[in-house]
């Protein structure tokens, strides 16, 4: 017999009322090796249920080109939450926030020039049915109706805290009917009133709240907007995320959030957020901005998060469970009457130390541009979306035609970071608010002098009010003294050919530079790399982008799953942008982070 799920006064699941207590995992930011190990863990805690976001870039990496295997294999992922007899709430919506690149969105959206993210922008809602029309019906399978684990499915994410657009989200939900979703829908949005009522429709989607403290006070606002159903908590925020640069944030204090959990047990349902947070992978970290005060006034501030989204999850992001997880465990046990299930055998993450490793080969990356990247010439700069290039970096190249001795030089909309080298000697680097400084450049007068400007993408943000000004790159100009310079040769760098470097070409110690190593083990186990005295870049391990590094901290050591080595020699191969290298890695076996203020 097949199944039922419905919204009345409570959640009924075959005509029983049920509770939800949910985990939430994204598959995206576990290896598939180990989505299992974490979904029994999920399940041992004390959770009926499992939560995750559906990002449309990593599904959608270019337009009409679709991927659903290895780690973006998203039915091998349901299938194996209905095997461990979990329910599943599935964010599908087009943006999903999550501290992920752009909050979900692809990059070539923004092509458009006059994109409008998120809004009834009509190519944009083209791009969308685009998309639906081809993940919704590969999913809509495993919908409890048709007796798989898919109980809710979001509409869209937050969405009072961007816009009040109220036919958006009614556009949006019919497409999700249109293409066969038939179990109910809802949003999710802040408890402040004002944010909620921007974001809500209640006639289409439940409303439930996202929120990390005093829950019982908040959630009075679901009693007044949408009365006489379920109260749900959809984010019930355990910990936060790091950002590069700032102190760590990622550990709450334990005892008020114990005494929310058992609120919320008492009051409704909830969605632990998060149960396992996992890694950003490769160049899939988002950003946000914070407000800063600065001479009286507020700004926003850019801050893109780190590659560790461990975010103080009770099953850390190596998989091992902490003081929080059995704390949490005895609250749902206490608060349900449940009783915990031993009949698991949980791994708790053996990681391995190896011993240090020297530098086998390095190369600057001036010597193999050609290797790397196919040059586009052009008279003015150019972005990486009119490049077609997603993440990674982008060098811009140009000659100054030297007719004294000094010019100023200033970088005008500069997304995210530069480092300037004239003549191939680092100059200076910009980041944040200081790309409209002017600064000094000492030329070699009546020559050529070479001009090389290396911009980083370090992240879309994936939240706020700037998603459509997200084009990175140079998207305004290169100022020398009072004119803009032209004829620019553009080398994308989106690092996903790192096989084509060549370590037989020179080496300049200073430059940025590709650094190889070889690890030899016998015992593949999940391990951290610590790379002391490091400066910023990104680590490949057997060609698989762990992500990026940055001594700004505060993330010290990098998370190499055990799945991604193997017996014998493993090719570690690091690029590092700031001429600040060592030749000696290490591997430990803990997620090392700096203690701030």
């Amino acid at each position: 017999m097949s199944k039922t799920f419905e919204i009345k006064d409570d959640f009924y699941l075959n005509n029983e009322p049920v509770q939800i207590i949910s985990g939430a995992m994204h598959y995206v930011r576990v290896v598939p090796e180990y989505w299992e190990d974490r979904l029994l863990k999920i399940k041992a805690m004390g959770c009926n249920t499992v939560e995750t976001y559906v990002p449309w870039n990593a599904h959608e990496p270019e337009k009409g080109e679709f991927c659903f295997t290895g780690m973006y294999d998203l039915v091998k992922f349901i299938k194996l939450v209905d095997k461990l007899d979990l329910h599943l709430i599935l964010r599908i919506s087009p943006y999903i926030c999550a501290e992920w690149e752009f909050g979900g969105l692809p990059y070539w959206l923004l092509k458009d020039k006059d994109m409008r993210v998120r809004s009834t922008y009509e190519p944009f809602m083209t791009h969308v049915e685009d998309y639906f029309s081809e993940i919704i019906p590969m999913i809509s399978e495993y919908q409890i109706h048709k007796n798989g684990p898919i109980i809710l499915v979001q509409v869209e994410n937050e969405y009072g805290y961007f816009s009040n657009e109220k036919s958006y989200i009614k556009n949006i939900s019919e497409l999700y009917t249109k293409y066969g979703i038939e179990v109910p829908l809802v949003t999710s949005d802040s408890t402040r009133a004002s944010i909620m009522n921007a974001g809500k429709l209640p006639e289409v989607a439940m409303p439930t709240v996202n929120c990390g403290a005093n829950l019982k006070e908040r959630l009075s606002i679901l009693d007044e907007i949408n009365p006489g159903k379920p109260k749900m908590v959809m984010e019930f925020w355990i910990g936060w995320f790091n950002i590069w640069g700032h102190p760590t944030q990622q550990e709450r204090p334990l005892d008020p959030i114990l005494k929310d959990l058992e609120d919320i047990l008492e009051m409704g349902h909830v969605n632990i957020y998060m149960a396992h947070g996992g890694t950003n992978f490769g160049f899939m970290n988002g950003s946000n901005y914070y407000e800063r005060e600065k001479d009286g006034y507020f700004i926003d501030e850019y801050a893109p998060a780190t590659t560790s989204y461990d975010y103080g999850a009770p099953i850390s992001e190596d998989g091992s469970l902490n003081h929080r997880f059995y704390s949490i465990q005895k609250v749902i046990h206490e608060s349900t009457g449940k009783d915990i299930d031993h009949t698991q055998s949980l791994n708790n993450a053996i990681k391995g130390k190896y011993d240090k490793v020297t530098v086998k080969q390095k190369v600057s990356l001036f010597s193999c541009l050609d290797d790397l990247s196919q040059p586009t010439s052009s008279s003015y700069p150019l972005t990486m979306e009119e490049l077609n290039q997603d993440y990674g970096y982008l060098l811009y190249e140009s000659e100054i035609d030297a007719v004294s001795e000094e010019q100023s030089i200033k970088l005008i909309d500069v997304n995210d970071r530069a480092q300037v080298y004239l003549n191939n000697e680092w100059q200076f680097s910009s980041y944040l608010n200081d790309f409209n400084l002017k600064r000094k450049l000492k030329l070699n007068k009546n020559e050529k002098n070479n001009l090389k400007i290396l911009v980083e993408n370090m992240g879309r943000v994936n939240f706020g009010p700037y998603m459509n000004q997200q084009r990175k790159g140079i998207s305004g100009a290169v100022m020398l003294d009072e004119y803009q310079q032209t004829g620019w040769t553009h080398y994308p760098l989106n690092m996903k050919n790192i096989e084509k470097v060549d370590f037989d070409k020179p080496y300049i110690k200073g430059q940025p530079a590709f650094y190889q190593f070889n690890l030899t083990i016998s015992d593949p186990k999940d391990t951290y790399m610590y790379l002391p005295e490091w400066g910023k870049g990104v680590i490949f391990v057997n060609g698989f982008n762990i992500g990026r590094f940055w001594e700004n901290g505060p993330q010290e050591s990098y998370y190499v799953p055990g799945p991604l080595l193997k017996e014998g020699n493993n090719e570690i191969i690091i690029f590092e942008s700031e001429g600040k290298a060592t030749d000696t890695i290490y591997f430990i076996d803990e997620l090392k982070l700096k203690k701030g203020e």
